[in-house]
């Protein structure tokens, strides 16, 4: 176990320099100046020349990356050039966001999708399997955005049943204030006993996590009703069927037991993709999170900050397919034994 776990960390070291590379390399050749953004419009030519010396953009490119791997393994990531804040900070200030929103959709996605998909296999060509199965292509096939904007004009526009954006009513933060423990709102206020901030907190979080949702819960469904019709068909459990166990115990006990480490796989790599893809969620429902902080980085050719929020969502992926994997150990004897 131990040496599978060093091999699979030496792996992420050699994944998080490529990836680490290609960002800085992409970076440096795209159209644009960083130092335009420092300086402003028509600077002298002593000024550009001052400001490539104080970024380190009059040295070599190898130079240059070396120095920043230096740096990122100290943890400093660089300095933005929009605020002139340290780019770590300024990730560890918009992740409680970004974590909170993801991870309430993770788990909407675990408990709808998961019994759906078991469902759809075990009444197969039935009204069931054809109302979850037409739910995943739907799901499938309509992009991020218009699934974001639909629930808007419906529960904004028309019931005004939640907020059209943002992540708590600004006058109740005002009005409710409670004490930044976690980063995370729903706790915060809970802990803090702000039930109207709780509230606010809530109804923000309901539209942006039903996009996410909707849009991962159809991936989900599909590979676990097509990973438990695949095991329904084995010799043991049509074994299991002629010595007429119950078809509950059958059903939920062995079959469901032996999709897990795929249907594993599939959510780690949901929430992994979740954790780096809601920038269109953000971005639609003006989230504070890392989403649209990197596309804000983006637009301004803000290097440093793009590189920062690469590599720790990078690192972010890379640890939680490592969970994923030891997790394989804790669900099949068999892996343990081997």
């Amino acid at each position: 176990m131990l040496a599978y776990i060093g091999r699979r960390l030496l792996m992420m070291v050699g994944i998080l320099i490529g990836v680490v590379a290609v960002t800085f390399a992409l970076s440096h050749i795209l159209p644009g100046s960083p130092v335009e953004l420092m300086l402003g419009h028509r600077p002298t030519p002593e000024q550009i020349e001052a400001a490539k010396r104080a970024l380190g953009l009059d040295q070599p490119m190898w130079q240059q990356f070396y120095n920043y791997l230096v740096a990122a393994l100290q943890g400093d990531f660089g300095t933005s050039l929009r605020s002139g804040q340290p780019v770590l900070s300024e990730i560890g200030a918009r992740m409680a966001a970004t974590f909170e929103l993801t991870t309430l959709a993770v788990i909407i996605v675990v408990i709808v999708g998961v019994p759906l998909g078991v469902l759809s296999a075990v009444k197969q060509n039935s009204m069931v399997d054809h109302a979850g199965r037409s739910i995943s292509i739907a799901g499938v096939a309509l992009p991020v955005f218009l699934i974001g904007m639909m629930l808007q004009m419906l529960f904004y526009g028309q019931l005004g049943w939640f907020p059209l954006q943002g992540r708590i009513n600004s006058e109740v933060m005002l009005d409710y204030p409670f004490h930044n423990t976690t980063g995370l709102y729903l706790i915060d206020s809970f802990l803090s006993g702000q039930w109207v901030a709780l509230l606010s907190s809530f109804q923000h979080l309901v539209l942006p996590v039903l996009t996410l949702a909707i849009a991962s819960l159809a991936v989900v469904t599909r590979i676990t009703r097509n990973t438990m019709i695949e095991v329904l068909g084995e010799d043991y459990i049509k074994t299991a069927l002629a010595y007429g166990i119950p078809l509950r115990k059958i059903h939920y006990r062995f079959a469901f037991k032996a999709t897990m480490i795929p249907m594993l796989t599939v959510i780690g790599l949901t929430y992994g993709f979740m954790l780096g893809g809601s920038v269109v969620v953000e971005y639609v429902f003006d989230w504070p999170g890392l989403g649209s902080y990197v596309v804000g980085a983006i637009t301004k050719n803000d290097f440093p900050s793009v590189m920062g929020v690469t590599l720790f969502l990078a690192t972010l992926y890379l640890s939680i397919n490592l969970i994923v994997d030891l997790l394989y150990y804790v669900v099949d004897p068999r892996l343990r034994a081997s």
